[in-house]
C-alpha cells in the first residue's frame, strides 16, 4: 500500500471534494444572498472526478468526503457514490450536507454505498434556522436527521458552529441531541470565511466543555482513523456523543491529513491558504495520468506546515466556503 507524504512527513490519505458551488440555503456566516457562482462549464464533470480520485488513490488517498456547497442538489450524485464505491483502494466515502434534501435521498445513498453523513445544522429552533440561513427549511433538516438514522446510516453527525449572541444558549439542547438520540454532536468554532464575520462571535472549545460539564460527565472516547480534528466524547449515559473541533483557539495544522478538490478542479492544500493547483486544465487538455500525479505531487510540496500567521487573525479569505468545500 503507497503512503502519500508531504514535506513535513505528514501521511496525507483523505481528499474533500466540493462537486459544486450550488446551495439551497443562504447562511449568513457562509456567504452573501447574492452569490457569484461558476459557469457549468467550468465545474469539474463527475467523470473528471472519477478520474482524480482513480490517480489520487493509487497514490495512497484512502478516504473521500463529498461537499458543497450542497452536494445534494447537483443531479446524478446518488450514481456518482456508487462509481466511487468501485474504485479499488477508496476505503471509506461520506458525505456532509445540509439536511434539506436528505429525506428524500437517505435511503438511495445507503443503497448506493455510503455508510457515513454529517448534517450541518445550527439552531434547533425554526425561527433562528429562518434568519441564518435565510430559509425557512428546519423541518426538512429534521426530518432527513430522522431518515438517516432510520436508513441504518451510520453514523450521523450533527455539525454545529457556535456563534456568541447568536446560538450559544442552544449548546445544551445540542448535546442533549446526543444523550436522547444515537447522533454525534459536533461543536465548531466559528472561522474566518465570508459573509458576516466579528472575532467576538467566536465561542472557544473549553468554554463550551465547561457548560457540558453540568449534563453530567464528559467521556473521552478513543481516537478512530476517522475523527479527522475532532475531540470526541461521551456524556454519561447518553446514546451517542459530542465532538470538538477547534480550529481557532487549538490549530491542529500538525497532524492535517487531508486535501481539497474545489468545483472547478483546483487542488487546495490548507483551509486557511489561497495556494492551489489547477487540475482542471490538465484533464481538459488530454494530459496523461502521469501529469495528474505530477500536480499531486506539486500540490504537496506546496502543502504548508502550517498557515501563515496573518491566516489567523480573524480576515476574510478571498474564498467562501461554500466555494472551496469545508
Amino acid at each position: 500500500m503507497k503512503l502519500l507524504l508531504d514535506r513535513y512527513r505528514r501521511i496525507i490519505n483523505y481528499l474533500r471534494i466540493s462537486i459544486t458551488d450550488r446551495c439551497n440555503l443562504r447562511c449568513r456566516y457562509c456567504q452573501d444572498e447574492e452569490l457569484r457562482l461558476l459557469p457549468h462549464s467550468q465545474i469539474l464533470t463527475y467523470e473528471e472526478i472519477l478520474r482524480v480520485v482513480r490517480v489520487f488513490t493509487s497514490n495512497g488517498i484512502r478516504k473521500v468526503r463529498l461537499t458543497g456547497g450542497e452536494p445534494l442538489v447537483r443531479r446524478g450524485v446518488v450514481d456518482f457514490i456508487k462509481r466511487l464505491t468501485e474504485i479499488e483502494g477508496l476505503v471509506d466515502i461520506s458525505l456532509t450536507t445540509n439536511g434539506v434534501l436528505l429525506r428524500e435521498f437517505a435511503a438511495p445513498l445507503k443503497e448506493a454505498g455510503l455508510r457515513r453523513v454529517n448534517v450541518s445544522l445550527d439552531t434547533l429552533r425554526r425561527e433562528r434556522f429562518a434568519y441564518i440561513t435565510r430559509r425557512d427549511y428546519f423541518n426538512a433538516v429534521w426530518e432527513g436527521i430522522e431518515e438517516a438514522l432510520k436508513v441504518g446510516l451510520s453514523p450521523v453527525k450533527v455539525n454545529v458552529v457556535v456563534i456568541r449572541g447568536f446560538n450559544d444558549d442552544e449548546i445544551e439542547d445540542f448535546a442533549r441531541l446526543s444523550i436522547e438520540h444515537p447522533l454525534g454532536v459536533r461543536f465548531i468554532e466559528l472561522m474566518p470565511f465570508g459573509g458576516e464575520w466579528d472575532e467576538r462571535k467566536v465561542v472557544p472549545t473549553s468554554e463550551i466543555k465547561e457548560r457540558l460539564r453540568a449534563l453530567g460527565d464528559l467521556v473521552p472516547l478513543p481516537r478512530t482513523e476517522y475523527d479527522g480534528p475532532a475531540r470526541r466524547y461521551r456524556i454519561r449515559g447518553s446514546r451517542g456523543e459530542v465532538g470538538f473541533i477547534s480550529p481557532m483557539s487549538a490549530h491542529f495544522c500538525k497532524s492535517c491529513n487531508r486535501l481539497r478538490l474545489t468545483p472547478e478542479g483546483k487542488i487546495r492544500t490548507c483551509l486557511f491558504s489561497d495556494e492551489e493547483v489547477d487540475l482542471r486544465q490538465l484533464l481538459r487538455s488530454g494530459a496523461e495520468d502521469e501529469a495528474i500525479e505530477g500536480a499531486l505531487k506539486e500540490a504537496l510540496k506546496r502543502k504548508p506546515e502550517s498557515p501563515p500567521r496573518e491566516a489567523f487573525q480573524f480576515k476574510k479569505c478571498q474564498r467562501g466556503m461554500f466555494s472551496i468545500g469545508g
